[in-house]
């Protein structure tokens, strides 16, 4: 093993990309216009990697495909502390 777990790891942002929002919005509307709950799949989506829980109405599975999921869990991250308040991107 060897990995002390007592300390916490810095994880360095590679975001700043418009393009992740843009992914999102195109993905969910895109989902529920075809009739799925865009929550689920787009969870299903980041858990798996499966890209099958996107559709490819509006071009939405390719244009989501283009964006790192580590990425996309971040924008989600940061789009949550920002809807309490607490959105700081330093440290």
């Amino acid at each position: 093993m060897g990995q002390e777990f007592d300390s916490t790891m810095r994880f360095a942002s590679k975001s700043g990309n418009p393009e992740v929002r843009r992914a999102f919005q195109i993905a969910y509307r895109a989902l529920k216009e075809k009739g799925y709950n865009p929550v689920y799949q787009i969870a299903g989506y980041l858990i798996s990697g499966d890209p099958a829980y996107i559709t490819s109405h509006m071009d939405a599975r390719n244009t989501i495909r283009r964006i790192e999921r580590d990425d996309l869990i971040e924008e989600l991250v940061r789009a949550y502390a920002a809807l309490y308040g607490d959105a700081d991107d330093g440290d």
